[in-house]
């Protein structure tokens, strides 16, 4: 069993880690967290929570995501582990044919085209559903109530809004884009840290959403809403893919690592990434994280994984791969030959970059929840529907244009998604919840921490603050700014093309949550490249 020495790590005492009894929360922004930390002490239970936070994510960290995302999650309840897969499928009209008439070689990143079918709403309305003890009315509460009334906003929150809003006013002209301009910044630009920021339009279409079960969004008038302006602006999204749109309850897919067993959601995610690049590291010996070597090593395992997973992961009615056949012993050991001393060059793919949240809630009766959601890129395509707050996801821009590509654009097609929402377990134990959001640092992120905390005996806390490396392409690694010296030096040796990040915001913000399964007691972590909480009761 891992254990939670403090003391084990050098940077651990960067932060604390959190332990409690009665429930947690894990978020990026604290008023998030503590959203879902009043719907806990309200009766509701580790769902109702997730969901909270979720929704509250939404007004209080737009610039990664919102009411116009898709949503995947992992729930432990009552002995069990279910997955859910609420991503949108492209919209019914859209096809190779159409998009290049448009004059597009490229799935574009912003605007009409990349539009898909939003499932976080649906997501919300089926979690609270089938697991919760509250209504999704009550749990969008705390979410409403900020919207509505005003937060104040956190730093790192401030940092990319302003970001995101200078890069669109010198590349977003057209009169689609102007209703984005118009709920998120103001005659001044962008608000700063600490300066609350309302969103009337954003609660209403909430507590709308909350008071219909999630229908008025599939089904009802801001479908209607939505319908309308697509229409106007020459989209392919329309009502019918709305109203026709449900998330799927799917079997999580795992690997065992050290003994553990790492679950995943399946294809269309990319989970299997991190699963099959944990499978080739474990025919390697670790003692020492700050060794080079331990390094080298996880850069080739995870660039080889990626090289499969991103030729075979898409819809899975479209798969010509079954998952299982990357994670049998036959296949892991033939990838596990190709690494040697020296860096290798595998196929070329280079990974774009986006924009997610992850969090993770538990409770005292043992029900926790892995969840993940995103608009991909920022703040997505750009689009706001008017009078809503209503901002649309980006996901179609992870379609490729090309007819033999495995994951060619097709309409009512689910596209390689990155969100991925991890969870931990052993012999049947569950351990718990784990992410790291970041697009494609997702499962290079996946991995690390649970190295971290399986090879390395690392806190949950510690876990997250370690320093990190993430592949781009070939044989170019970027490091972050707190890896030491000596580590970037020998990878260079090794033909890494090494370069350094100015920030953490490459690497991805994770947030952990372990159960000891003997008192029951819950232990947290969260990330120190965001503004990231731990709320605990």
């Amino acid at each position: 069993m891992f254990t939670y020495d403090m003391l084990n790590y050098p940077y651990a005492s960067r932060r604390t880690v959190h332990a409690a009894r009665n429930g947690m929360v894990c978020t990026s922004v604290p008023s998030a967290a503590q959203a879902g930390l009043a719907v806990l002490q309200r009766g509701g239970n580790a769902v109702d929570a997730a969901v909270a936070a979720a929704a509250a994510l939404t007004v209080t960290e737009p610039t990664s995501n919102g009411i116009g995302s898709d949503a995947f999650a992992l729930v432990w309840h009552k002995d069990r582990l279910y997955g859910l897969n609420a991503s949108g499928p492209a919209p019914k009209r859209i096809s190779l044919e159409a998009v290049k008439e448009l004059g597009y070689e490229a799935m574009p990143t912003h605007g009409v085209v990349p539009v898909t079918v939003p499932g976080a709403p649906a997501a919300w309305s089926a979690l609270v559903r089938r697991f919760g003890r509250l209504s999704l009315g009550e749990v969008l509460a705390p979410a409403v109530s900020y919207a509505r009334d005003g937060f104040p906003v956190s730093p790192m929150v401030a940092h990319y809004w302003k970001r995101a809003y200078d890069s669109y006013a010198s590349a977003l002209k057209g009169d689609e884009y102007k209703p984005w301009f118009a709920a998120f910044s103001t005659p001044r630009g962008t608000p700063r840290a600490g300066e609350l920021w309302t969103s009337p339009d954003h609660a209403a279409a909430l507590k709308l959403i909350g008071a219909t079960d999630g229908e008025a969004f599939y089904r009802g008038e801001l479908a209607e809403r939505i319908d309308q302006f697509m229409r106007q602006h020459g989209g392919f999204l329309s009502y019918d893919d709305l109203a026709a749109f449900a998330p799927l309850w799917v079997d999580p897919i795992s690997c065992s690592y050290r003994g553990y067993d790492v679950w995943e959601i399946p294809p269309n995610g990319q989970g299997l990434t991190a699963l099959e690049a944990l499978r080739i590291a474990e025919g390697f010996s670790f003692t020492d994280r700050e060794d080079e070597r331990t390094w080298h090593l996880q850069i080739e395992a995870m660039k080889l994984a990626f090289s499969d997973c991103m030729a075979s992961i898409t819809d899975p009615r479209h798969m010509r791969v079954d998952p299982a056949d990357l994670l049998s012993d036959a296949w892991i050991e033939r990838r596990r030959q190709l690494i040697g001393d020296a860096a290798l060059e595998p196929a070329d793919a280079e990974l774009p970059k986006s924009g997610t949240v992850y969090l993770a809630a538990a409770d005292r009766d043992g029900t926790m929840v892995s969840y993940i959601q995103s608009n991909y890129m920022g703040f997505g395509s750009g689009l706001v529907v008017p009078s809503t707050g209503i901002a649309l996801q980006n996901r179609g821009h992870t379609f490729s244009l090309d007819p033999s590509h495995i994951n060619c654009l097709e309409g009512g097609k689910r596209t390689y998604h990155t969100i991925i929402p991890g969870f931990l377990t052993r012999d049947g134990v569950p351990l718990g919840p784990f992410g790291v959001m970041g697009g494609f640092m997702q499962p290079q992120g996946h991995m690390q921490v649970i190295m971290n905390t399986l090879d390395f005996s690392l806190n949950p806390q510690a876990a997250l603050d370690a320093p990190r490396w993430q592949w781009i392409k070939g044989r170019q690694v970027l490091l972050e700014q707190t890896v030491p010296p000596a580590i970037a030096e020998a990878l260079a040796r090794r033909g890494h093309v090494v370069s350094r990040a100015d920030d953490g915001g490459p690497f991805g913000r994770g947030q952990i949550i372990w159960r000891d399964p003997s008192s029951g007691v819950l232990i947290g972590g969260t990330e120190p490249r965001c503004d990231g909480t731990v709320a605990a009761w």
